[in-house]
């Protein structure tokens, strides 16, 4: 049994490479995947703007307006369309910085899965992005619905899942 061992030691020299924690490998797996959907909605939803816009304004302006249960009023209110046609205009630079913020949240991801603490902040800076471009280009109002609600909920989430990770990031 003792010549099968030395055998393995031959084969399999010692790493001193410390293993990916299981809670940063899932973190890290689920920003990837978030990463590349979000790459895939966002240009779809850059490419289907002006139709999007076109479908909300033809809906509210239609004589079965006023038949919609309240809940759709809701959703196609002229509070709605003026935000939909603020996100229109400004689609390019939003975009810009949503997929540059996809980027710093995909680099950093990849850099804490290496355990390399550099990854961190890359990664909120990523998170806060986005959040930030809304406010500024569109309003605050898009980011206190339902979906503004959602978005800032799970990036608060995900930042503070990998603030309890950090003790296994080194700044090598």
């Amino acid at each position: 049994m003792s010549e099968t061992n030395q055998s393995n030691d031959i084969l399999m020299p010692p790493t001193d490479k410390p293993a990916l924690p299981s809670g940063l490998n899932v973190l890290t797996i689920l920003t990837i995947i978030g990463c590349i959907l979000g790459l895939i909605f966002g240009a779809y939803s850059f490419a289907t703007a002006k139709s999007s816009l076109d479908k909300m304004e033809a809906a509210i302006n239609s004589p079965d307006y006023e038949k919609m249960p309240e809940f759709a009023k809701k959703m196609m209110s002229p509070e709605m369309l003026d935000i939909a046609r603020k996100s229109y205009e400004n689609r390019v630079p939003i975009n810009l910085i949503n997929f540059v913020a996809l980027g710093l949240c995909l680099f950093g991801a990849l850099q804490m899965r290496k355990l390399k603490a550099q990854g961190y902040p890359l990664y909120v800076v990523g998170e806060l992005l986005p959040i930030l471009a809304t406010a500024f280009f569109i309003g605050v109002k898009p980011l206190t619905g339902m979906m503004g609600i959602i978005t800032i909920g799970l990036a608060l989430l995900f930042v503070l899942l990998y603030t309890a990770q950090r003790k296994y990031l080194t700044v090598k």
